[in-house]
This record gives C-alpha cells, sequence and structure tokens, in this order.
C-alpha cells in the first residue's frame, strides 16, 4: 500500500503506511513504548497463535516478527513524521480466526467474511484526534488493493456511556458507520457485528473477479 495522506478534523494530516518490514521497526518502537500493549499482546491476541498465560512477552514480540516477516500479519500505520502514533489491524479470516464474542458471532452465521478488523491501538498522546479513524480509512484502502469483499468488524456502541478510549480495542460503532459499515447483528450488551463490501480497486482484480 503506498503511503496515503488523510485528513482529520482534529489533526492537521497524517501518513498511513503498511505493516511491513520496512516499517517493522517504527511499529515495534511503538508497542515497545507501549509496554507491549494490552499487557504484551503484541497484537497477537486475535492471530491462531493467541497469547495466553504461559507466554512471554518475548515470545508474543518474536511470533509478531516471524508474521510480518513472512506476510502474514496486516495493519495499517498511521505516522506523523517519521513517528508511529497508531494503527488498525485487519487480515483475512484465516489469518485472524480469533474473536470476542465468538458464541454469539457463530449464532446464526451464514458465512464467514474476506476480512476482519479486529483491533486498533493509538499512542497515549494521541487519542481523541482522529488517529483511529485515519487508520480505518488506511485499512479499507489496502483491502481494496488486495482484492476487497466483505469486511467485518466487532466494535462498540458508546452512545449515551463514558467509555475511556483506552479500552476501545476495536474502535466505535459510530466510527465505523462513518466510513459506511452497517449494522448486522448485536453481539453482547454493547458490541455489534458490522459490515461493508469493499470493490477491488486493481484492474487486474476486478478482472479475475468478473470472469469469477
Amino acid at each position: 500500500m503506498p503511503s496515503i495522506r488523510l485528513k482529520e478534523e482534529k489533526m492537521a494530516d497524517f501518513c498511513v503506511k503498511p505493516l511491513d518490514v520496512s516499517t517493522w521497526p517504527q511499529f515495534a518502537q511503538m508497542v515497545e513504548k507501549h509496554n507491549g500493549v494490552w499487557g504484551g499482546c503484541w497484537c497477537m491476541a486475535f492471530h491462531s497463535e493467541g497469547v495466553g498465560h504461559a507466554k512471554t512477552v518475548e515470545q508474543n514480540r518474536a511470533e509478531k516478527e516471524r508474521r510480518v516477516r513472512q506476510g502474514q500479519a496486516h495493519a495499517a500505520l498511521v505516522f506523523d513524521d517519521a513517528s508511529c502514533v497508531g494503527w488498525c489491524q485487519f487480515g483475512p479470516t484465516e489469518e485472524l480466526p480469533r474473536i470476542k464474542h465468538l458464541r454469539a458471532y457463530r449464532e446464526g452465521l451464514a458465512a464467514l467474511p474476506d476480512w476482519r478488523i479486529t483491533c486498533f491501538f493509538v499512542d497515549k498522546s494521541y487519542r481523541g484526534k482522529g488517529v483511529a479513524s485515519a487508520a480505518l480509512a488506511g485499512a479499507l484502502q489496502e483491502i481494496a488493493r488486495l482484492g476487497g469483499g466483505k469486511v467485518e468488524s466487532y466494535p462498540e456502541d458508546v452512545d449515551g456511556r463514558k467509555v475511556s478510549a483506552s479500552f476501545l480495542y476495536n474502535g466505535s460503532v459510530a466510527m465505523f458507520e462513518r466510513h459506511g459499515f452497517e449494522r448486522v447483528r448485536r453481539l453482547g450488551k454493547d458490541h455489534w457485528l458490522l459490515a461493508k463490501v469493499i470493490k477491488p480497486n486493481s484492474p487486474l482484480h476486478r478482472q479475475k473477479r468478473s470472469h469469477a
């Protein structure tokens, strides 16, 4: 994904780049700044390896780096100049099989999506400045470049409630709706399954789909 510039209401602009070998150092630097994020998760909780009590922070870091080097981890990283200040994790369903509210999710499930958006993380100094929204826009652009398809996510409805930004690991329903997602069904008290179909923006992918 080429870097893109995104205008935000509360911040002048951001540059969004994909997580890959070239951006791993900046991603790792931000994760280390926040003590591995989410108790040392290193954004591994939704991969098949999971995290668990038996794993160390170092193991989580090594597994994440291995996935990045093998091209099996996707994220849209938001940069302010040369510093990574947040990200949105996404990937094919088989890359991110572990999700919250799985029992409720399986009830009435007709078919798995092509893509999942599972979590966000924003530098504590940049929260409330539109970083998550920029990351989501970047993730959707990369999904379009990679062939598009049905995208699901499982954000939290915070309307009428005060929720700390540090706990909104999957973003808010309102943010996803601003990006064109629609509610499908509820997953628990405050979380919803939202979905959107992304059209491919690559001529090659469009041609393949037209002949499918």
